[in-house]
């Protein structure tokens, strides 16, 4: 008989609380079978193991808690964003997704379904199944299906999430690849992306990444593998396209991961079958070679670059001409009012401040940064590196209504790591933003009561520190 125990949460001490926390040993706060999970300065950390069902059974399990307040948000959420139920979401899902979701992944996603509602919680796979491809189908399958169901004309386009950079050979401190991301969302969605979850499958890469509760995939997409791949992305701001009965992003992206053994193999995989649903520029390195590729997938088009000596960086706008042209609608690429050309400048400035500097601890401190290039001083707002909507006022703001004034968006996390942690299957993360900067969601819904349909969907956010997260750590 399978043993199954719940203890109460680990208190993580620290006497300086905004010190590094480096892994060692820690409090398993659940088990099931071999899968395990471990509460710790706001992260979740979940291991699992074994074949697809077996694995999806003890994700489910571990992160059932979580699953339950995501599906209660979720269906508030998504009606009085889109004004059609969650059921409807969940139907097309299974229509769009499920006849492109391989045997092995869909069993994963099965027996996350099982496993949460062993734990107590109403949930079906197919639910499983659209909130792995939640924001595939709200922010580019539904702006482009919605004049079936729409009264007024829409002009789609995707949102904005993220900073990011990859720095190797002469760029940084001692040659080794240097990464750094942090996930920029609205609050209500981006605060659930609180998981780090090493997957130890029976075939194929082991993979250590960030990812929210119920995934298969990462959706912020930071991640190691066994393959000595390490990698993140930006997603392209405005893309406008979607090709229906192709393959959903969250599948491509999960399989790559899991399969690729090489650069090359991991963008031949992203390619096939694209659907254009989630589309990013990738930031990939290579342990082995020092190597490091910027990988802009739209949908008609793509674009590869490599490097053995520089730095990419990740911005939200497309650098490829005909994407951000013929694929993008006012990306906002060289618009520094706008969080785009604002952050595409100050990570310019940023890297080549630090060029041949750049380590972990540089790093963190560049994804944290608060510099506003537009007003020319330290001015946490959508422009910053550590982007803060729910400071900036948008008085600034070329492309009117989206975001708004004051909207709970932004950084909602950091993470970093070099070539060294990847190696070992490590990576620095910290919860809550980049910066340590704390969200009050009370204090900000009392300021600001136009989102006022937010409380009790919105969730503080303390200051948390850096923590060192590593495959296999208990």
């Amino acid at each position: 008989m399978t043993k199954l125990r719940w203890s109460v949460p680990i208190l993580l001490v620290s006497v300086l609380f905004l010190m590094p926390s480096v892994c060692g040993a820690q409090e398993v706060s659940a088990t099931y079978e071999k899968g395990y999970r471990i509460d710790m300065n706001g992260w979740v950390y979940v291991h699992i193991e074994g074949d697809a069902y077996e694995r999806g059974f003890q994700n489910g399990y571990l992160v059932a808690p979580e699953l339950k307040t995501i599906l209660r948000s979720i269906k508030y959420l998504t009606y009085f964003n889109t004004g059609k139920k969650w059921e409807f979401f969940v139907e097309a899902g299974e229509e769009l997704f499920v006849p492109h979701i391989d045997d092995e992944l869909l069993n994963e996603i099965k027996g996350i379904a099982a496993g949460a509602q062993k734990a107590g919680v109403d949930i079906t796979w197919q639910e499983v199944v659209a909130w792995n491809g939640y924001m595939e189908l709200v922010d580019y399958w539904w702006p482009n299906a919605m004049e079936k169901y729409k009264y007024t004309p829409h002009m789609p386009g995707a949102q904005d999430h993220c900073s990011a950079f990859m720095a190797t050979g002469k760029a940084t401190h001692d040659g080794r690849i240097v990464m750094a991301h942090n996930s920029f969302d609205n609050f209500e969605e981006g605060q659930f992306f609180r998981v780090i979850i090493d997957i130890e499958p029976s075939e194929g890469n082991r993979i250590l990444m960030q990812s929210m509760p119920g995934y298969i995939h990462s959706g912020t997409d930071f991640f190691v593998t066994s393959a000595q791949i390490m990698g993140t992305e930006t997603t392209l701001g405005g893309f406008s396209l979607y090709r229906e009965k192709e393959v959903p992003e969250f599948v491509r992206i999960r399989k790559s991961m899991q399969y690729a053994k090489t650069l090359d193999e991991f963008v031949d995989m992203m390619k096939k079958h694209n659907s254009g649903g989630y589309a990013n520029a990738w930031l990939l390195g290579d342990i082995r070679t020092g190597e490091i590729m910027r990988f802009e997938q739209g949908l008609e088009f793509t674009n590869v670059e490599r490097k053995s000596d520089g730095y990419f960086i990740g911005f939200n706008a497309p650098i490829d001409p005909r994407i951000r042209n013929l694929e993008c609608a006012n990306t906002g690429y060289a618009d520094i009012r706008r969080h785009q050309g604002a952050r595409q400048v100050r990570l310019e400035q940023l890297m080549q401040e630090h060029y041949g500097k750049i380590d972990v601890e540089i790093a963190k401190e560049i994804i944290a940064d608060h510099y506003d290039v537009y007003l020319k001083k330290i001015n946490p707002s959508s422009r910053t590196v550590d982007g803060h909507y729910e400071l900036d006022a948008r008085e600034y703001m070329s492309q009117p209504g989206r975001p708004l004034p004051y909207h709970p968006r932004g950084a909602v996390d950091g993470k970093v790591g070099d070539s060294v942690m990847a190696a070992q299957m490590s990576f620095w993360a910290r919860w809550g933003n980049s910066s340590g900067m704390p969200f009050d969601a009370d204090a900000f819904l009392d300021e600001h009561i136009q989102w006022s349909h937010l409380r009790g969907y919105l969730y503080d956010r303390p200051a948390q520190p850096w923590t060192k997260f590593k495959a296999g750590m208990k």
